[in-house]
C-alpha cells in the first residue's frame, strides 16, 4: 500500500474478511457480528495490508492475550490507521505501564460508583425530558432525536464541558473515527480544533474553578509533580471522544434490538426497574453489541493464535468479536434476556478496563427503562433503514422507528 502524505488512502470493497479485513468497509457497520463470526470459522486472526500489516482476532484466546501483554503491545496506538498518521495522548488509555497507573488514579474519583449513582435522578429526568419532545409524534428517528443525546449530557456532569457544544462534540467523533484513519489531512484537523478548545477551557478553570472534572485537571499533579500541559489537554480530549459514542452507540444498538422484540419489552415493562431482568438485560446488550474495537502497536516479537507479529505492525483488540466466541459463551449467537454467566469484555480486559464503565451502565439502563416504558409497542419503519457507524466504535447513526402507541 502506497502512502502520500496528502492524499486519503483510496481502497476498495472488502472481499476476503480473512485476508484483507477493512473496519472502514461499508459493509462493517450492519454485517460485522457475521463478518467475525465468518473470520472465526477459517482462523483465529485476520489480516489485512490497507494499513500497513494490521491484525483482527476474533476470538476470546486471542483477544485476551493481546490485551493483557503490555510488554509486546503498546497503548501509544489505539486505532488502526495510516502508519504515517499524526497522533496524540489520550491518557490513560493512550499510555502504557509504569506511567498508566498514576493517569488512571487521577482519573478514576470522578466516576467512582457513588458518584455516578448520584446521577440517576437527573438522568431520567433528561431521558424524559427528550420522550416528552416526541409527544403527538407518530414516528422519530430514535438517534437523532433520542440516543445521542443521553451520554452527552452525562459526560458533560461529570467533567463540566459545556453541553451547548454537543453538535460540534459529534462532528469530531464522526470525522476522528469514520474519516481520520485514512486522511492523516482531517486527523490532522481534529487534533488542532480539539486541542485548541481544551486548552481554552482548561485555561479558564484556572482562573474560574468549578467542582468538576476539568477544574481538577487543570490543576492536576501526579506523585507531587505538575502533569504536563499536553497531557491534560489529552485527558479532557479522551472524555470528549470516548465518552459519548461509545455509549451513543449501545444505546441505539439495544433500541434497534427491543424494536425487533416486543416479546422481551413487555417481560421488561411488566417488572419494576431494579428488578434483575432490566441488569440481565442490560449485561446482554453490552455483549452482543459491545460497540469498542481497540487497537494496539506491535512492538515486540510475538505470536498469537498460530499467528506471528512484528514490531512495527498493528492488532485490533476486538472486545465485540471475542463476546461471539462460542468458546467462551454458551449459545453465543443468541441474545438472551436473562444470561446469568455473561462475563463479556464490552469494556475491555487488562489494565484499560473501561473507567466510565459506571456511567454507560447507568445511561443505558435507564435510558431502555425510560424508553420502552414510554413507546412499548414501538418497532422498525419498514420504509426506512437504519444506518451503521463502521471502524472503532460501531453503532446506529440513523434509527428511524414507528413509536405505536
Amino acid at each position: 500500500m502506497a502512502y502520500g502524505a496528502d492524499q486519503p488512502l483510496d481502497t476498495p470493497p472488502v472481499t476476503d474478511w480473512v485476508n484483507d479485513w477493512d473496519w472502514l468497509d461499508d459493509g462493517w457497520g450492519e454485517n460485522a457480528i457475521d463478518i467475525w463470526n465468518s473470520v472465526r470459522e477459517q482462523c483465529p486472526v485476520g489480516s489485512t495490508e490497507r494499513y500497513g500489516r494490521a491484525f483482527m482476532p476474533v476470538t476470546m484466546d486471542a483477544v485476551r492475550q493481546i490485551a493483557n501483554d503490555t510488554d509486546n503491545f503498546s497503548s501509544i496506538w489505539v486505532n488502526v490507521s495510516r502508519p504515517d498518521a499524526p497522533r496524540a495522548a489520550a491518557p490513560p488509555i493512550t499510555s502504557d505501564p509504569p506511567d498508566h497507573h498514576g493517569h488512571r488514579r487521577l482519573i478514576l474519583p470522578a466516576f467512582n460508583p457513588k458518584a455516578i449513582a448520584s446521577l440517576e435522578g437527573e438522568l431520567r429526568h433528561f431521558c424524559r425530558e427528550l420522550i416528552g419532545k416526541l409527544d403527538g409524534l407518530d414516528a422519530t428517528d430514535a438517534a437523532l432525536n433520542y440516543t445521542q443525546h443521553i451520554p452527552v449530557h452525562g459526560i458533560c456532569i461529570v467533567t463540566g464541558l459545556p453541553e451547548e457544544d454537543a453538535d460540534l462534540f459529534r462532528d469530531w467523533i464522526y470525522k476522528n473515527f469514520q474519516l481520520a484513519p485514512k486522511d492523516n489531512r482531517i486527523r490532522l484537523e481534529v487534533l488542532t480544533e480539539m486541542t485548541h478548545y481544551i486548552d481554552g477551557l482548561l485555561k479558564d478553570r484556572l482562573k474560574n474553578p468549578k467542582d468538576d472534572l476539568l477544574t481538577m485537571i487543570a490543576n492536576a499533579e501526579i506523585d507531587g509533580k505538575d502533569v504536563p500541559w499536553d497531557i491534560k489537554v489529552g485527558y479532557i480530549r479522551l472524555q470528549i471522544v470516548a465518552g459519548i459514542d461509545t455509549t451513543w452507540s449501545a444505546i441505539g444498538s439495544g433500541i434497534w434490538h427491543f424494536a425487533q422484540h416486543n416479546d422481551e419489552v413487555k417481560r421488561l415493562v411488566a417488572v419494576d426497574n431494579d428488578h434483575m431482568l432490566w441488569q440481565t438485560a442490560n449485561e446482554e446488550v453490552l455483549r452482543y453489541y459491545a460497540p469498542v474495537t481497540m487497537a494496539r502497536k506491535v512492538i515486540g516479537e510475538t505470536e498469537v493464535s498460530g499467528c506471528p507479529m512484528r514490531p512495527g505492525e498493528q492488532t485490533l483488540v476486538t472486545f465485540p468479536a471475542a463476546n461471539h466466541d462460542p468458546a467462551a459463551f454458551e449459545d453465543a449467537h443468541i441474545f438472551n434476556l436473562e444470561r446469568e454467566n455473561n462475563r463479556h469484555v464490552a469494556f475491555g480486559l487488562g489494565i484499560h478496563r473501561c473507567a466510565g464503565s459506571n456511567l454507560a451502565r447507568l445511561e443505558m439502563i435507564v435510558a431502555f427503562q425510560e424508553w420502552l416504558r414510554a413507546f412499548p409497542n414501538y418497532s422498525l419503519d419498514p420504509n426506512k433503514k437504519t444506518t451503521w457507524a463502521n471502524g472503532q466504535v460501531r453503532g446506529p447513526r440513523q434509527l428511524p422507528v414507528l413509536l405505536n402507541r
